[in-house]
């Protein structure tokens, strides 16, 4: 397996490649009310939906944080005073920077939510204005809806999360011997959360299930290396996916029922096993190892983020029936604007989040010494 210090490239790759297939999604939401209804179902209930299948990619988003956020955790000498800054200032700064892009979107084109089709993605996801304080309770990732820029619904669960993180392991460390029945009880968790309604218990689940997977990393590359899983690692991909779109797949058959509910569940254990295969499957790791797939990986995050606000203002300045020129052009310029943002606002958060980890490291230090101070000269005290 290839790497780049510490990051695994096939992860990146991964990433980059959930990136695109959310991306896919939102242009394919708003070439929805213009696609003849048995054309759309033809889309969305076969195979194909694997290419747009936008809320599963970000279920593969959330594993992938769980596996990446927990490795350094799980190493001697992580310190968790450098963690908590870095980590914060490395979601919020892009955030601020693409919600900021997004509302200065929406002030120089103007929208107007009745020219678009009715109950569609369009009219009901973006927002035609943006104020100061709308946008600073956006920033907060504390909200249940996002409309200047309607992706941080996800940053919002990758927020607690990081700040969960202590929890995660503990948990996951503590159940190790038990990991196989626990994930079979975080997919309850999601069949749960998903029947009832309860949002975090249909999203924070899915971490838990990046975390067992590093808790297992070692391992699980050692038994898919073994000479008899060759010939089934292949099959477990195509179950993967199945897995993963497995509640588009059976639409006919479940739509209103609780089997629906299971089945959109069973896309989080489709996106175990896809996270898992990258790291493990020599075929799977070359292909995301490529350099394409790696340099969509270094930009997914701005893709992320980016992409949304850019597809829906295009969408407002050309008109709604010129639904397929805005998707035409939006897509690569997302891919172009995203690049910018990397190296203009993702870099420079990565660079500050560096130097707040550093910063927050040092001062636990200084207040360990303080503390190891000032029990000697208690010690002193009682001794004499």
């Amino acid at each position: 397996m290839s790497r780049n210090g510490n990051r695994i490239g096939s992860l990146d790759g991964l990433r980059g490649l959930a990136a695109v297939v959310v991306l896919l999604h939102h242009a394919s939401l708003i070439a929805q009310p213009w696609i003849d209804p048995a054309a759309w179902t033809l889309l969305t209930q076969s195979p194909v939906k694997l290419l747009f299948a936008g809320s599963e990619a970000v279920m593969v988003f959330f594993v992938l944080s769980g596996l990446v956020v927990a490795l350094p955790a799980l190493r001697p000498g992580f310190s968790w005073a450098r963690y908590f800054p870095a980590r914060l200032f490395r979601l919020y700064i892009p955030v601020i920077a693409a919600l900021g892009g997004a509302a200065l979107l929406v002030r120089v084109i103007p929208r107007d939510r009745s020219t678009m089709p009715e109950d569609s993605w369009m009219q009901d996801t973006h927002a035609t204005t943006a104020s100061a304080s709308d946008m600073l309770s956006q920033m907060s990732l504390l909200r249940a809806g996002y409309p200047l820029d309607n992706v941080l619904w996800s940053l919002r669960w990758e927020l607690l999360f990081s700040l969960l993180l202590p929890l995660y392991i503990w948990v996951a460390l503590r159940v190790r011997r038990f990991s196989v029945p626990v994930a079979v009880l975080t997919i309850l968790l999601l069949f749960a959360g998903r029947s009832t309604g309860i949002a975090a218990l249909s999203y924070l689940p899915v971490f838990l299930l990046g975390v067992l997977i590093a808790v297992h990393l070692d391992e699980l590359r050692e038994r898919l290396a073994r000479p008899g899983m060759r010939r089934i690692r292949p099959w477990l991909a195509a179950l993967a996916c199945t897995l993963l779109i497995a509640g588009w797949l059976s639409r006919p058959l479940t739509a209103g029922t609780l089997a629906a509910d299971a089945l959109w569940a069973l896309a989080g254990a489709g996106a175990a096993l896809l996270v898992i295969l990258a790291i493990a499957w020599p075929r799977a790791q070359r292909a995301l190892e490529a350099r394409t797939m790696r340099r969509l990986g270094a930009v997914s995050f701005s893709l992320y983020l980016v992409h949304a606000p850019i597809l829906a203002s295009l969408c407002y300045l050309l008109g709604a029936r010129q639904w397929w020129l805005a998707c035409l052009l939006g897509i690569p310029l997302s891919l172009v604007v995203a690049a910018v943002f990397h190296v203009l606002v993702e870099r420079q958060g990565q660079d500050l989040a560096r130097r707040a980890g550093a910063i927050g490291a040092a001062l636990a230090d200084r207040m360990q010494v303080h503390r190891i101070r000032a029990a000697r000269r208690l010690a002193l005290a009682r001794a004499q």
